[in-house]
């Protein structure tokens, strides 16, 4: 219990300082440009156009709803760290207790028939767990976000947002965006591990000096690795939480209306913006498209 504690006020600090760029970085994601291309230098410092980075468009945010600005969602998204992190630890614990290799096998075949990691497949029973229950207040927190770019005021609390969501969307409203987040998170834990497995199996060896150290190096790499090949799982699902909302982020001309993940993910991929939003500095343009200074977006 003490542990667990510790680490929910581990993760909601963590959470409060990475906030402000979770904030700019899904308002990119929905394509939100406020600031025109400019000038600027690449990391070979050549002059080239690109787009505003981190810093330029917290600036902005700050211009416009001052420092406190850059905290919108922090709410829900704090519920949802600590929710999670509490059905984290305590689905972990009962598959330590209850969940065999033999009944992990059972469910996850397809991924025993590669490597024997029943401790990935209990990581992933826990992670998947803690995704489904804390979804509802992700979707608030993307919400609460996404009303910059409308100035809307119609998600502004929890319990607020929690009743807003019901009335208009149902029970389902809470979820939208669920299974391409699932599907991320399963993939990019999988293909962490798997790559860890290989490394740490056949290219280092035990006796070498700092193994410890070269493992944890490795663990680290391949899992920056994998979150850039999941990256368009995460974008898809946040876009998805957001869309036909009755916001300005979640309607044309920002957002096509999707039936389905499955057609945002093509809409995003026949638009070439499948990264949008992956990176937050040396933002390069769209390449063959236009900025619309009046809508601020491109098209």
């Amino acid at each position: 219990m003490a542990d667990t504690c510790g680490q929910v006020l581990l993760g909601s600090g963590l959470t409060v300082l990475s906030h402000p760029l979770m904030y700019i970085k899904v308002l990119i994601q929905v394509g939100h440009e406020p600031l025109a291309p400019s000038l600027g230098r690449n990391l070979f410092g050549r002059q080239v156009s690109q787009l505003p980075g981190l810093f330029a468009y917290a600036k902005h945010i700050i211009k416009i709803d001052g420092k406190a600005g850059l905290f919108k969602g922090l709410g829900p998204r704090l519920c949802a760290g600590s929710i999670g992190t509490i059905v984290h630890s305590n689905v972990v614990q009962k598959c330590q207790e209850h969940c065999t290799p033999q009944v992990c096998a059972f469910f996850f075949f397809f991924f025993f028939c590669l490597f024997s990691l029943p401790q990935t497949t209990k990581e992933m029973i826990a992670r998947s767990c803690a995704t489904i229950v804390t979804h509802p207040f992700h979707v608030i927190t993307l919400r609460c976000m996404v009303q910059f770019i409308g100035r809307e005021t119609k998600y502004s609390g929890v319990f607020d947002s929690i009743v807003t969501v019901y009335r208009e969307e149902g029970v389902l409203g809470f979820f939208a965006g669920l299974i391409p987040r699932l599907l991320g998170d399963v993939l990019s834990l999988w293909i962490c591990n798997l790559l860890a497995h290989l490394i740490n199996t056949y290219a280092i060896d035990d006796s070498m000096s700092h193994t410890g150290e070269i493992k944890n190096c490795s663990q680290a790499v391949t899992g920056f690795f994998a979150s850039m090949l999941t990256y368009p799982f995460v974008l898809v699902s946040n876009l998805m939480a957001v869309n036909n909302c009755g916001l300005a982020g979640g309607l044309p001309p920002y957002a096509s209306v999707c039936p389905t993940w499955v057609d945002c993910w093509r809409h995003l991929s026949r638009e070439g913006n499948m990264s949008r939003g992956n990176s937050l500095f040396f933002r390069k343009l769209p390449a063959g498209k236009m900025y619309a200074v009046d809508q601020k977006r491109f098209f």
